[in-house]
């Protein structure tokens, strides 16, 4: 088995190992110390949400959820990101052994790996399309730099299982669930689920746009020759259609989420490996395997790339979150 080389560092992320600790340091110490009236890390935060794009334009939002994981009894770290660089309808996991951050190597758990493997339903990444997905990539230094943190040495380290998760239909992401919702149980393991927001303008075939009215029926796509829209500007709309879809995640159901997506085509990129994972907490609870009071996630940090105007600008959003399991 091979080494997955850490293709984008030097250009979605410093490659010298010294800038970029320094950087990432930087980031987790602008976070807050408390969040929601919490001490840091949240007991129990066992899953978050972050960002995957170039770290110039989103680190800073996902240290808030870095900073949140709760990795105190953690013995490997799953990894779920969606895929950009091949066509899935199911779920994909690594063939390589380890994952190459600039700080070192992260790990694969092979057991773990071959225990997805056994149910038939995993397909194997190959290793030219794993180098080239950056979903999974870009968290993995900051994932070495929490690690480092909270173990003494690299051989402590839990080991890494990464996911790509596909086009998967509301029953597949419920099946896919149900096989993940045992390790989700695990109190040693940790989910980063790997998600930008929405990503707006005409180069992502995505204009929607929501006027000031208290219905999401009487929105609609934007074309480069219309009026530049006022009532809000553009960007308060994007942010309104992630905070509809955000408030879907807190509110805790798969099918709620799925129902948001439905109605606005928010084109949130990690959708997928989200309703995964929120099928497998809705297994849980369903099961009374999950306390009342846990199993929802919580946002703490919304952000753009941009604020456009109008219809010919572009953005991407960024949201970090985390959830008690």
């Amino acid at each position: 088995m091979t080494t997955r080389a850490a293709s984008h560092a030097g250009s979605w992320y410093k490659r010298s190992p010294s800038v970029l600790a320094l950087e990432l340091e930087e980031y987790l110490a602008a976070v807050p110390s408390s969040i929601n009236q919490q001490e840091l890390p949240i007991p129990s935060a066992r899953v978050i949400i972050a960002p995957h794009a170039g770290y110039d334009y989103c680190a800073d939002n996902a240290a808030w959820a870095y900073k949140s994981l709760d990795l105190s009894n953690a013995t490997r770290v799953f990894l779920l990101g969606p895929s950009h660089t091949m066509y899935l309808s199911g779920c994909a996991i690594t063939g390589n052994a380890k994952y190459a951050t600039p700080f070192g190597d992260l790990i694969v758990d092979k057991a773990t790996v071959a225990e997805l493997q056994a149910t038939g339903k995993f397909d194997t990444i190959p290793h030219d399309v794993d180098e080239d997905e950056h979903s999974l990539e870009m968290h993995c230094p900051y994932i070495y730099t929490m690690l480092s943190k909270h173990f003494k040495t690299p051989e402590e380290h839990p080991t890494l299982v990464p996911v790509m998760v596909g086009n998967t239909s509301p029953s597949t992401e419920t099946e896919y669930g149900n096989i993940f919702a045992p390790y989700l149980a695990d109190p040693t393991s940790v989910f980063v689920v790997s998600s930008d927001f929405c990503h707006w303008g005409s180069r992502f075939q995505y204009t929607y746009y929501l006027p000031n009215s208290p219905s999401s029926r009487e929105g609609r796509s934007l074309r480069r020759r219309d009026a530049t829209p006022t009532d809000p500007p553009i960007h308060e709309s994007i942010e309104k259609l992630d905070r509809m879809s955000m408030d879907a995640i807190e509110a805790g159901k798969h099918g709620g989420f799925l129902d948001n997506l439905q109605q606005t085509n928010n084109t949130v990129c990690g959708r997928h490996p989200i309703g995964v994972v929120m099928a497998a907490i809705d297994g849980l609870r369903d099961a009374g395997r999950v306390p009342s009071d846990r199993g929802y996630f919580k946002f703490t940090q919304y952000s753009r790339s941009s604020d456009p105007v109008d219809a010919s600008d572009s953005s991407v959003s960024y949201a970090s979150a985390y959830a008690t399991i």
